[in-house]
């Protein structure tokens, strides 16, 4: 049963994370880090070992698929610029709109519910995903990774967003597929929600101080 929780009346605001919430980008990414292995005679990973390896930023899911003798800092800095190469020109061969989000935007929009992207996707491929998938949608923000200093956990980025809304964090829900998202949404004193169709575990999210579940896309109209 879904536990209840108190809402501060008034909720207009929502941030969404976006791989795993938005949309299902898990293949493009397992694709591309495959590559990057393959192409360094290295083994390669399945689907769900993938789903672990990323919502830290991409640095961490290179590191984490490279094996431990492949640790080394220069190592890692190869990969990387490898992997940025090629999903740059990938990101968006498999990627996909998770079924409902359309209706769930259009939704919100009718309930003039301001939105944002917050992701640790770096930055231009954050935008890159969002424009191309979300062509006539309007976000109030789309934000990706730009300095380790301010990715995922850290409040800043979306204390920022609450600004540009104009509203206060506890006036905001935050909605993610991770533990990180809930840890996020926790440190910017927002309502904490999870998505329990993107790639990590109901469990993952209740730990990490999740306080809302959401099966389907359109339960989150029920928070408004």
């Amino acid at each position: 049963m879904q536990m209840k929780y108190d809402i501060t009346p008034g909720v207009k605001g929502l941030i969404f994370d976006l791989d795993g919430t938005l949309v299902d980008s898990i293949e493009d990414l397992a694709d591309s880090m495959n590559r990057v292995l393959s192409q360094n005679n290295l083994p390669v990973h399945n689907i769900e070992a993938y789903k672990y390896f990323v919502g830290n930023g991409l640095r961490n899911l290179v590191k984490a698929a490279l094996p431990e003798s492949y640790q080394e800092e220069a190592f890692i800095k190869n990969a990387m610029a490898e992997m940025m190469e090629i999903y740059s020109d990938n990101c968006l061969n498999k990627t996909t709109i998770y079924k409902d989000i359309p209706d769930l935007l259009d939704a919100l929009v009718l309930r003039d519910i301001k939105a944002a992207v917050f992701s640790n996707k770096p930055d231009e491929l954050t935008k890159k995903v969002v424009n191309t998938l979300f062509p006539g949608y309007h976000f109030e923000a789309v934000i990706g990774y730009t300095l380790e200093t301010l990715k995922k956990p850290n409040p800043e980025v979306p204390l920022t967003i609450c600004g540009t809304f104009g509203m206060h964090p506890k006036n905001v829900l935050f909605a993610g597929d991770s533990g990180i998202d809930m840890q996020t949404a926790n440190n910017s004193g927002m309502f904490a929600v999870g998505a329990l169709w993107g790639f990590r575990t109901k469990e993952e999210l209740a730990l990490n101080g999740a306080k809302y579940f959401l099966s389907h896309p359109l339960d989150l109209l029920k928070l408004f």
